[in-house]
């Protein structure tokens, strides 16, 4: 029996299911079965299945306890293929994919479905457009053929094999969860924001930080708007043009404790309150929706839940069940090293083989040991900061590090010239993209004041040579970091089936499992091995390393 077989739902409920050829076309007869777990439960010869969309047949599956090995998600594969092919943007669907083989009017894809509180309710709700099992394969067929016709197909290959396995990892840490104590996240809540009044207003604290906001400027203040506050600080004689904390807080004024205090506090009462608690906590369980590559660097998003932006102090809800353990994995530094993964920079790669503090080590080359000079300069290559210290730091690297800061360099042409550039499996941004502010600060750089009153064009829009060129320059490092977390995770995924250990959370450089105690050094072995494996897959044999800090521990927030 063939390994590789395709799968359709049907209009019954049932299943259309078939083995497949070296061509992707069916290698047998196409049949009919009535109960979807039992087809691909019955096959256990089958190391990977053909399906349009994993989101639509996986949770169905899960709910069975059935477990697949591998997958082909066709509309994952659609959007890579769209992409590399300059024409990211266009439907996605199998439905779309098969509408242009064959010439026919290309129907848009569906609106995303909205996020429902509770994440359960979306595991039996068909989404898309489905389609007959013989024209699936016909699409099928015609990505293997497109993915050989890339400039290198097996890289291609890999990267749509890990985009599949992240579709499959999203939708088990979906129904997994993440541990969350209720009680533990409302004593939280009342310690930092007090009580709660009726009718749904401001708790006590916040009301206070109010009254000592306004007190300061000697008038009512609204400290939600920001406008009520840039308008005071006018008045009160200071020009600021924004109420980002990093502007804020070099000004000298009284109120500028207890706006702070209130910023930080508003915004966890309204993104991890007590309204989100009811909403997205179930027997015992935080389950937001991941969503596999969903951004155009391949990183992960959420529909719902606010997952990727948990708060360290909401952190402490997160609370392993009684003789488990959580394994908290964090990344080393890891942009970094993918860069000199990529560039192949003969010096880089010789600092980011060795398993210690990469920026201490590009410091004691380039910078006379000055670490913080040394993680300003590679965050600005890689994030195009050029800006103050800059230019400087960037010379310094460039003079040490010659071949890295030149494969940056060349990424920013390209983006400035609108030439697609690519990550080192093949994801491919498109020739026009803007750098948000979010992913400037990431790196820990504030956002130059220039811009802040610019309007955010959005995707790929932007006029501005230069910002596409900074969008294509951290493009190509931190899309090739998401290829590498993403055979991470399968091979991790791979590693902990068998044991009871389960997958629970993922953002784009930390993955937390969740474990019987007695399993938990295993875990955090399976972890490293997982990483060394995704490095050498991705960008072959190099002296490269990815390390992880890890930490075994019963509650999130004590993780780091």
């Amino acid at each position: 029996m063939t390994d590789r077989w395709a799968l359709a739902p049907a209009e019954d409920g049932g299943v259309d299911v078939a083995p497949l050829g070296p061509d992707g076309l069916p290698a047998g007869p196409v049949r009919r079965e009535a109960d979807p777990a039992e087809a691909v439960r019955s096959r256990p010869g089958v190391t990977r299945w053909v399906w349009r969309s994993t989101a639509e047949v996986y949770p169905r599956l899960l709910a069975t306890g059935v477990r697949v090995e591998r997958a082909y998600d066709i509309e994952a594969a659609e959007t890579l293929l769209l992409g590399h092919e300059g024409r990211y943007g266009e439907p996605r669907s199998a439905a779309a994919a098969l509408a242009r083989l064959r010439g026919g009017p290309v129907p848009p894809d569906p609106p995303q479905r909205a996020a429902e509180p509770g994440a359960q309710s979306p595991l039996f709700e068909p989404q898309g457009i489905p389609l007959p099992l013989t024209d699936l394969l016909a699409v099928y067929a015609e990505q293997l053929r497109r993915t050989d016709a890339t400039a290198r197909p097996d890289r291609m290959r890999l990267l749509t094999a890990a985009e599949s396995a992240g579709m499959l990892v999203a939708t088990e840490m979906n129904r997994a969860g993440l541990p969350w104590r209720a009680d533990v996240h409302r004593a939280v809540l009342h310690d930092l924001l007090g009580e709660r009044y009726a009718g749904g207003g401001e708790p006590r604290r916040l009301a206070e930080l109010a009254e000592e906001v306004s007190a300061a400027f000697g008038r009512r203040v609204r400290p939600d708007l920001p406008a009520d506050v840039v308008k005071a600080f006018a008045q009160a004689g200071i020009k600021v043009t924004s109420t980002r904390r990093w502007e804020i807080e070099s000004v000298d004024h009284p109120a500028v404790k207890p706006l702070l205090e209130y910023k930080k506090l508003y915004r966890i009462w309204v993104a991890h309150g007590w309204s989100w608690l009811q909403d997205w906590v179930r027997e015992g369980r935080f389950r937001p929706e991941f969503l596999a590559g969903g951004t155009v660097t391949g990183r992960w998003v959420t529909n719902g839940g606010g997952a990727l932006q948990i708060p360290k102090v909401i952190r402490r809800a997160a609370v392993a069940d009684p003789g488990w353990r959580l394994v908290v994995a964090d990344a080393d530094q890891m942009e970094p090293r993918v860069l000199a993964a990529i560039s192949r920079d003969p010096g880089l790669m010789e600092v980011a083989g060795r398993e210690t503090d990469l920026y201490q080590s590009v410091s004691d080359r380039a910078f006379s040991g000055d670490r913080a000079q040394a993680k300003l300069a590679v965050l600005g290559a890689v994030y195009g900061q050029t800006s103050g210290d800059g230019l400087k730091n960037l010379a310094a690297l460039r003079r040490r590090f010659p071949k890295a800061v030149a494969f940056v360099d060349e990424a920013a042409r390209a983006g400035e010239e609108g030439r697609l550039v690519r990550t080192w499996l093949g994801r491919t941004c498109p020739p026009a993209a803007r750098a948000t502010d979010d992913a400037v600060e990431e790196a820990g750089i504030p956002a130059a004041s220039d811009e802040d009153s610019r309007p955010w064009t959005p995707g790929y829009a932007s006029t501005d040579a230069r910002a596409r060129g900074r969008f294509a320059r951290n493009f190509v490092v931190q899309g090739s970091a998401a290829d590498w977390a993403l055979l991470l995770l399968a091979a991790l995924r791979q590693t902990l089936n068998g044991m009871a250990a389960e997958l629970v959370f993922f953002q784009h450089d930390e993955v937390i499992v969740h474990c019987p105690e007695e399993e938990a050094e295993a875990v955090v072995t399976a972890i490293r091995e997982a990483a060394d494996l995704a490095g050498r897959l991705t960008f072959g044999e190099t002296p490269v390393r990815f390390p992880f800090t890890t930490a075994v521990v019963e509650c999130y927030a004590d993780a780091k």
